[in-house]
């Protein structure tokens, strides 16, 4: 892989700026599960040669964006800027946010909003009755969509040339021994959730955990997000049907941010 082209995607137009993007590639190259990184293991990570990983990583480090102790890197709290204008700027979270503590107080879980965002699905309010999985989940969090109740809800919802986009590209990987592996058996859960209105995932994402989600539509009626209720599965004196029993509530709420975010136009 040359200089000139490691590390991007092919350009649509003249107007693509190759050294943005691996500067961002840079950047996603840290995770939860990889907060630190040596120059090589960036390198190895966004697709960059040794030389252009360390240019990149020292400007970041310039800009105060990335920390290094000379051997490895880690980013700083200022890259949460680059979301923040983001997220500062949706009306979704502060609407959403008294709806889902009200969902929450009335079934007794934890509930949280999303939108897609590429091939996952990014957290942008939550509320937790407590902690129900072992990666703590905040905002600006991120998981798969296909193994998503939630991202089951957006993805159902995109037109169907861009549902074809994804499936071609996405890696369906294993994460439970109960996740959907088989673009098939994916495609027809997607059918039925875009027919009945509403998906549930049982243990798909990470043993123990079931969700039920919804979606949150805008002004104009698309779906633009989505919202669930999260519990966990094989607790002392466990309602069997809980998800059945939920699945009102969450609607209902789900049609109260949608409303509110008409108003809110």
């Amino acid at each position: 892989m040359s200089a000139e082209t490691e590390g991007t995607t092919p350009s649509p137009s003249g107007e693509f700026v190759q050294s943005l993007a691996r500067g961002f590639a840079v950047i996603r190259a840290f995770d939860e599960h990889h907060p630190q990184l040596t120059l090589s293991e960036v390198a190895r990570r966004a697709g960059l040669s040794r030389a252009t990983a360390r240019r990149f990583l020292f400007t970041l480090v310039t800009l105060g964006y990335m920390r290094t102790d000379g051997r490895e890197f880690a980013l700083t709290p200022r890259v949460l800027q680059l979301g923040y204008a983001y997220l500062s700027g949706m009306r979704l979270p502060e609407v959403a946010e008294p709806h889902l503590k009200q969902l929450s107080q009335e079934v007794g879980e934890s509930t949280s909003a999303s939108v897609l965002d590429g091939d996952d699905v990014v957290y942008v309010a939550r509320v937790h009755t407590r902690r129900i999985m072992t990666v703590g989940i905040n905002v600006g969090t991120r998981f798969p969509a296909y193994a998503t109740s939630m991202g089951r809800v957006l993805l159902a919802n995109l037109p169907p040339e861009e549902l074809r986009a994804y499936l071609d590209r996405v890696e369906l990987r294993p994460l439970t021994p109960r996740t959907i592996t088989a673009r098939d058996e994916l495609e027809a859960v997607l059918a039925t959730v875009r027919e009945q209105g509403w998906a549930s995932v049982d243990q798909e994402l990470e043993a123990g955990l079931r969700s039920v989600a919804v979606p949150i539509r805008g002004r104009d009626g698309r779906v633009v997000a989505a919202m669930n209720v999260s519990m966990r599965v094989g607790l002392p004196g466990e309602d069997p049907h809980k998800v059945e029993h939920v699945l009102p509530a969450a609607l209902a709420a789900a049609e109260r941010i949608s409303a509110d975010l008409a108003l809110a136009g």
